[in-house]
């Protein structure tokens, strides 16, 4: 027997929340956005059905320095993180499947996937330590 899992009216704000932004947006930028919406809605609805939609391949969660963030995109990518003000962007490079190769023959282990993060600041950072 398959369980039905319905479509809830917060679930549909907190996606919807998620989908409206292109910032990588964390737990609370988007319990904060829907909030705006239903000022009736808590904090640990908003952060339950994020953890819902991402085991459901919804959307993706990044983890990153200073906390969980959330994407859209579905497929394999990189992200790179600014050290001093947080922001979180796509970086254009290819996900590299010789890298899982690499990891499971030297561990053993049979690899699904990997993510990377890279660390840096970024060019409004670096406009503002350079003044």
């Amino acid at each position: 027997m398959t369980v039905q899992r319905r479509n809830t009216r917060q679930r549909t704000l907190v996606l919807d929340a998620v989908r409206n932004r292109r910032d990588h947006p964390s737990a609370e930028d988007i319990y904060l956005d829907v909030r705006a919406q239903d000022a009736k809605i808590s904090r640990a609805t908003v952060y339950r059905n994020l953890r819902f939609l991402e085991g459901e391949h919804a959307i993706t969660c990044v983890k990153a320095p200073g906390g969980d963030r959330f994407d859209l995109r579905l497929d394999a990518h990189a992200h790179v993180v600014c050290t001093e003000c947080g922001a979180v962007i796509d970086a254009s490079v290819p996900y590299d499947h010789e890298v899982d190769d690499a990891v499971a023959r030297s561990t053993g282990f049979l690899i699904a996937d990997h993510s990377t993060l890279f660390e840096g600041i970024c060019p409004a950072c670096q406009q503002t330590l350079n003044s």
